[in-house]
């Protein structure tokens, strides 16, 4: 891949004259290879003499001028000279046309010049985290969004992905939903033949109500007097609670212990759950399917030998009555049993480092989860890794574990975003919402078209925004909710990169039309500056990815793919395509055309972004 990137080839050539002009520094040295601020100056610049002139005793200028001197840039390049250098010490390059379309020539194939990774890891992306019976909403957004963008990023680049979507389907929460549905089936209030999620939503908000004893009130109503009939509802009313959890309780340990009944019924909320969750992830263009989901009830077997093993070999030790694991760096212990026996989320992501490492032979597993967990992720990272469940069979060294964290969707009040309610806003109807406000645009736009043509572009388009919106920006940061925003088609959105690419494709419909072959073999020619800013754009992407999944950051794709679509706009307005005036330079600009369209297509692809023919 660097043999093809111009910034990684100066990169080295600029390293190797910096070692040959000062062969006393201690190790390789940064040469801060950056792209030119001013056209006219140059297409890039070597930033390094202001940081080497204190290390070597010389004014900057010196500096640039010793590595000038030693500075052999063919053939990418125009031989540097004095008058390469401007201020106290930039080097100015320019490149050459002709080396420019040998570096295109490379990269234009069908991996688009991404190469084959030296070692072709497995990667466990966990993704999603659904729980049962609640429907996703706006906070399942980013989990689900980013980690299908990591997993198809790390597949482009040609490695193993194994993609998990850890479900909520297991412990008390569960077992309270699981006990009110059995009621309601016994006394008709529900069918279970006929179970939507919507009906496991409200049993679940019922069943959490239900269990919420108020016992602050009770005790203020026995403080302060508040009169005997206050009282008696108060008494009432946590007397309910404690004898809704009880049975609840009950009906885990039925659970547990696999009770036919209870587990037909709990198997259903499953059920239903996870089919509108993967239509919801269809919907959203998620490479995410049913095989993929490892619940939390996959590992409830292993949770008592997991604990087990960390007491025997002394890895986890007693603390008020608990069992905890203490880490190096980390001042709060990783709990791994409460005091009354019960095990923690801790206990159950031990046992999926340790299946996901031995069983599914990880040798990197990322976390897309809310950075408000990074503290819980911390502590079982390093607790699997004192465990050894890091430890990778059959190869050296540990797995990787990491935590891509992400930051919360706000509303334009600034607060997590929310229906006007105040409840957590659907997802399908977040979807709903953005292809109704789109369709109006894709009427205008198209007329013609036909009804159901046009909706399926309009939903496109919305799912287009959505995503974007989200992957677009730094995944650790907050980032505000705007219809607005994300649905225009100008700007850092979508619509303007599912615009861009119609475009392209528009170019070599009307190509067709007028009897214009596109000749795949023709030389690349670049001569006017927007071929040459569109050559360097397009020589970018297969940094872009490896930069994407070094850092775990998917809105640099964004970023990469924003660019380069500008980059196309001005060639598009400076460089006549169909209407050049000879036959080498229209075939070089399809060539061109064609190769922005290929990879803008394959960018949004690892983006999971749909991409359309029309708008």
């Amino acid at each position: 891949m660097a043999i093809h990137d111009p910034l990684a080839i100066l990169t080295d050539r600029f390293r190797a004259a910096i070692a040959a002009a000062y062969p006393h520094l201690e190790g390789p040295v940064d040469p801060l290879i950056a792209p030119g601020k001013q056209a006219s100056l140059g297409d890039f610049q070597c930033n390094a003499a202001m940081s080497l002139a204190k290390r070597v005793g010389q004014n900057p200028r010196q500096v640039a001028q010793t590595i000038v001197a030693r500075a052999d840039l063919s053939p990418i390049a125009d031989p540097l000279t004095e008058r390469s250098i401007a201020g106290p010490g930039f080097i100015n390059v320019r490149l050459r046309p002709r080396a420019l379309a040998d570096l295109l020539e490379h990269v234009d194939n069908p991996a688009l010049g991404v190469d084959a990774p030296g070692s072709t890891e497995t990667v466990v992306v966990d993704l999603c985290g659904v729980n049962l019976a609640k429907q996703m909403h706006v906070g399942h957004l980013r989990a689900t969004v980013i980690g299908d963008a990591l997993a198809r990023l790390f597949e482009r680049l040609g490695h193993r992905v194994i993609r998990q979507n850890h479900v909520g389907d297991w412990g008390l929460p569960i077992a309270m939903v699981t006990h009110r549905l059995m009621g309601l089936t016994a006394s008709g209030a529900v069918d279970g033949a006929r179970l939507t999620l919507d009906d496991l939503d409200r049993a679940y908000r019922d069943a959490k109500r239900e269990c919420e004893a108020d016992e602050e009130g009770l005790e203020a109503a026995r403080r302060y007097g508040l009169g005997p009939k206050a009282l008696a509802e108060l008494e009432e009313q946590v007397a309910g609670a404690r004898e809704a959890e009880a049975a609840a309780r009950q009906t885990l340990v039925r659970l547990q212990r696999h009770d036919p009944d209870v587990h037909a019924a709990w198997k259903r909320i499953a059920d239903v759950t996870m089919a509108e969750c993967i239509a919801a992830f269809r919907r959203l263009g998620c490479t995410l399917c049913e095989r993929d989901s490892a619940g939390e009830s996959s590992y409830s077997e292993e949770l008592a030998g997991i604990v087990d093993d960390l007491v025997s070999r002394g890895v986890a030790e007693q603390s008020d009555g608990a069992l905890v694991v203490r880490v190096e760096g980390i001042e709060e212990p990783c709990l791994v049993r409460k005091r009354d026996g019960g095990f923690l989320y801790a206990t159950s992501d031990l046992a999926g480092i340790r299946r996901r490492v031995r069983k599914l032979g990880a040798d990197r597993v990322i976390y897309t989860v809310d950075a408000r967990q990074s503290l819980h992720f911390a502590q079982v990272f390093a607790a699997a890794r004192k465990a050894g469940y890091t430890l990778r069979p059959g190869a050296p060294g540990h797995a990787r574990l990491e935590h891509a964290a992400f930051g919360t969707i706000l509303g334009e009040d600034g607060r997590p975003f929310k229906s006007r309610s105040g409840e957590n806003v659907k997802l399908s109807a977040l979807i709903d919402e953005a292809a109704e406000r789109c369709l109006s645009a894709v009427r205008q736009r198209s007329p013609d078209l036909p009804e159901p043509e046009q909706r399926r572009i309009a939903e496109a388009i919305g799912i287009a925004a959505i995503k974007f919106a989200d992957l677009c920006n730094d995944r650790a940061r907050d980032y505000t909710f705007s219809f607005d925003r994300m649905l225009a088609f100008e700007g850092f959105t979508g619509p303007y990169l599912l615009y861009a690419l119609v475009r392209v494709r528009s170019i070599f419909r009307k190509a067709q039309e007028r009897g214009v072959r596109s000749d795949p073999a023709a030389p690349l020619l670049i001569n006017d500056p927007a071929e040459k800013t569109l050559a360097l754009a397009l020589l970018r992407y297969p940094a872009s990815l490896a930069s994407a999944a070094q850092s775990l950051e998917p809105h640099r794709v964004c970023q990469y793919l924003y660019e380069l679509a500008g980059a196309f706009a001005t060639f598009f307005d400076a460089c006549p395509v169909l209407q050049a005036t000879d036959s080498a330079n229209q075939q070089s600009r399809l060539r061109l055309c064609d190769l922005t369209g290929r990879v803008l297509a394959d960018g949004l692809h690892v983006l999971g972004i749909p991409t359309l023919d029309r708008m």
